[in-house]
């Protein structure tokens, strides 16, 4: 039995179908089941309640054998650690409980470099991976630069005021991935109950880029000028603060931000086996042009 957190995720919503397609038994955990799509409720096993909820997550891990573990940061929680250790140490206790045998968890890259203690949401990721480690099950982390479809939120400023926004250096090329590639990767390790021992997997998309770049091919596939505007770290926490964050996790935002920009996300090297398919060309052509398109039609 593969248990699935966040089904209704971005990467859970690509996931599930890649699970479902070679016909492998799936409980999901959401908190209300009508939020799963109609056509995959009967082909999934369905526990409601917060994955960060003991009883629920003790519930949900009764007999399973791989767990798909995504922790979504609560952006109003009183600090990082209690967003991401603390949400995910009933999970933790549940796990030695029932003896499940492979966990694949939804971390970040920058273990092992000087910005890895400082780095706001991913220090906290990376706490909780080794709390998911002390459990004993045998772990694949997939280690994560920053999302191409993160970029998506961003769509409404790209159509209006033609640019995208990041407290980034916009010529400092990083490693990007797409929501696709990290789902293929997992679908990879939930299948298999062969493979054993803890370990990172980075998932570096096939080539660094940089936000100036990203500009130039968005404007290539949407048929607009867009550019990449650089704004400050303190108005980066500032929009976080009016979305209603929390202090603490607003300023681990921008901690995240201002660690990458140091190079966080440069310490793993691309190999074959760390390198991901999807170029942000094809994504932006796959993913963010249609996102772009319905955006213009229902301001038209």
């Amino acid at each position: 039995m593969i248990v699935v957190t966040a089904p209704t995720s971005r990467i859970g919503q690509d996931l599930l179908p890649r699970l479902l397609a070679e016909s492998a038994p799936v409980r999901v955990i959401l908190r209300d089941a009508v939020r799963l799509p109609e056509h995959l409720r009967d082909q999934v096993e369905i526990v409601e309640g917060s994955h960060g909820d003991a009883a629920t997550i003790d519930r949900a891990l009764e007999g399973a054998t791989h767990l798909f573990w995504l922790c979504p940061a609560d952006d109003r929680a009183a600090s990082v650690d209690e967003a991401y250790v603390g949400f995910t140490r009933p999970a933790a206790a549940a796990i030695k409980a029932h003896g499940v045998a492979r966990v694949v968890s939804v971390t970040a890259l920058g273990r092992g470099t000087p910005h890895a203690g400082l780095a706001g949401y991913v220090t906290g990721s990376l706490a909780m991976d080794d709390l998911l480690a002390a459990t004993g099950a045998h772990l694949r982390a997939l280690a994560l630069p920053s999302f191409m479809d993160n970029l998506l939120w961003q769509v409404p400023v790209m159509r209006d005021k033609g640019m995208f926004f990041t407290p980034i250096p916009g010529d400092l090329a990083l490693p990007a991935c797409s929501v696709t590639d990290i789902a293929r990767t997992a679908a990879r390790f939930l299948l298999d109950d062969t493979w054993t021992g803890q370990q990172e997997m980075p998932v570096l998309g096939p080539e660094n880029i940089s936000f100036n770049q990203m500009a130039d091919v968005i404007s290539e596939v949407v048929g607009r000028r867009i550019t990449c505007t650089t704004i400050s770290f303190e108005a980066y926490e500032q929009m976080f603060l009016s979305r209603g964050f929390s202090p603490a996790m607003a300023a681990g935002m921008t901690d995240m931000a201002r660690a990458k920009a140091k190079g966080l996300d440069l310490g793993v090297p691309r190999t074959a086996g760390t390198a991901s398919p999807t170029s942000f060309e094809t994504w932006c052509r796959t993913v963010l042009k249609p996102t772009f398109d319905t955006w213009e039609k229902g301001a038209s």
